[in-house]
């Protein structure tokens, strides 16, 4: 099973439910995928004591998920793609998607 999850969002307690989500899958065998897309690519900064977005993330990696980030929505905000929001495309979303419908 694979699955893909879109965070579009810079709220805490949503992107941290996401990653919860995401580690939840990993845990079940699940190949899955996060990929930030508008305000998504801000979680870092949104992170806070109550929900550490920037842990939960650190926990999907560190449980072999996939994080990727939009390029665009990256560069826009003048930010630099990280290990926690790395440089990505359109092209890296279509094919997740796509893959799920298999």
């Amino acid at each position: 099973m694979k699955l893909g999850i879109v965070i579009s969002t810079d709220d805490a307690e949503t992107v941290w439910n996401a990653f919860r989500l995401g580690n939840f899958s990993r845990k079940e065998g699940t190949e899955t995928k996060v990929f930030l897309i508008g305000k998504g690519v801000e979680y870092v900064k949104a992170s806070s004591e109550k929900f550490n977005c920037i842990a939960e993330a650190g926990k999907f990696l560190a449980g072999g998920g996939s994080i990727l980030a939009c390029g665009t929505c990256i560069k826009t905000r003048h930010q630099e793609g990280t290990n926690l929001c790395p440089i990505s495309s359109m092209k890296d979303l279509y094919e997740i998607m796509a893959l799920l419908q298999l």
